[in-house]
């Protein structure tokens, strides 16, 4: 089935043809400032729910506490009281029951933000999101359209424990007919999250739990950003890292290493973990000729086997070394920080892998 085109972004700048003058200036300064905001990510997925909801009458809410309480991590908190339990509805701790309810809703020309309140919990939901979300429009003869959000927090921790640290992106990476989409910043969660609600394709959108407290400036009610479109983080050119969601923050923590010892990498935020964008993909991989794959998911068919999989296909020609991916490893998430910290990827292993990659700097900074 192929993907319906999702919402993408614009911009439009204003450039005055006489300059203004020092009281002028001051008043153009001063309303710049003002329009500087800064929010907490969980601030930003709030407000890009609540413009949405503002925007269109057929944009709701539905999952565990999302009214009342606000939210396990305060993403809906004040909706309810704004909206009312119509369009902000706190369910029974049932994820196969919400689920298919907030799937159903989407059937009838309603646009769900379904919560879970941890992504490991939507496991129990598997079946309503593989052969109901995603093939419907599919089985129907493209009769109904499901335009649902499927959005809560996932990722390792601080010592949630193995249950609660569940990185499900490659559970759902296989299924046909859905979109798949890892935020990374306080920015691009907001313009992303209004681009989902806006798209007639059902998305999986991945939130990490540790980024919900970054604080950092966000557009403005009409920025959008495109769904299946990659951030180029750093342009670079001795190799191309790959990464996404919390692991960006990880990577670029090993660049400012990286650069002390003369090394200039590229790093790329894929964003879209289904579908990749070849585009900005293939451009850096024909630049660099050398790809690392940083992920948070296991390595066992996870989202940088899938990658490396493609790259292999498509760029094998291109490439002077083997893709090398970092990745969990393929054990339960302990309780014990040392040993939690030993499962995941940390900048150490990031800066060792270019080193063994691209040999020594020639240029020392």
């Amino acid at each position: 089935m192929r993907l319906r085109a999702a919402a993408g972004c614009s911009r439009a700048a204003i450039t005055p043809s006489v300059r203004p003058g020092p009281i002028a200036r001051h008043a153009v300064l001063a309303q710049s400032a003002a329009k500087k905001k800064e929010l907490f990510m969980w601030e930003a997925l709030r407000e890009a729910m609540d413009e949405e909801m503002e925007r269109d009458p057929t944009v709701l809410v539905i999952g565990e506490d999302v009214g009342h309480y606000g939210g396990s991590y305060k993403a809906t908190l004040g909706l309810h009281k704004k909206y009312g339990d119509m369009r902000v509805l706190d369910t029974p701790i049932c994820e196969n029951g919400f689920m298919g309810m907030g799937i159903g809703a989407s059937m009838t020309g309603l646009r769900p933000i379904i919560e879970g309140m941890n992504m490991g919990f939507l496991l129990l939901a598997f079946n309503q999101i593989s052969n109901n979300c995603g093939m419907l429009h599919y089985t129907s003869g493209g009769q109904y359209k499901t335009p649902v959000v499927i959005r809560g927090p996932g990722g390792v921790g601080k010592q949630l424990g193995a249950e609660h640290s569940q990185r499900l992106e490659s559970y759902f990476q296989s299924i046909p007919g859905v979109q798949l989409v890892a935020v990374s910043t306080v920015r691009n969660s907001k313009a992303l999250l209004k681009a989902a609600i806006r798209s007639d394709n059902p998305i999986i959108f991945f939130e990490h739990v540790l980024l919900y407290n970054l604080k950092a400036e966000v557009g403005d009610s009409d920025e959008v950003q495109c769904l299946e479109k990659a951030e180029m983080v750093r342009t670079g050119t001795d190799v191309s890292i790959f990464t996404y969601s919390r692991m960006r923050y990880v990577v670029m923590q090993a660049v400012a290493e990286l650069e002390k010892q003369g090394y200039n990498p590229e790093v790329i935020d894929l964003i879209s973990l289904k579908p990749f964008d070849m585009e900005t993909i293939s451009k850096s991989v024909k630049k660099t000729r050398r790809v690392i794959i940083v992920e948070e998911c296991m390595k066992t068919g996870g989202i940088g086997a899938s990658l490396s999989a493609v790259i292999n296909e498509s760029l094998f020609n291109e490439l002077d070394h083997q893709v090398v991916r970092l990745s969990s490893q393929d054990v339960p998430t302990s309780y014990a920080y040392e040993l939690e910290a030993a499962t995941i990827v940390q900048s150490s292993q990031v800066v060792e892998a270019v080193q063994l990659m691209c040999g020594p700097a020639l240029v020392p900074a």
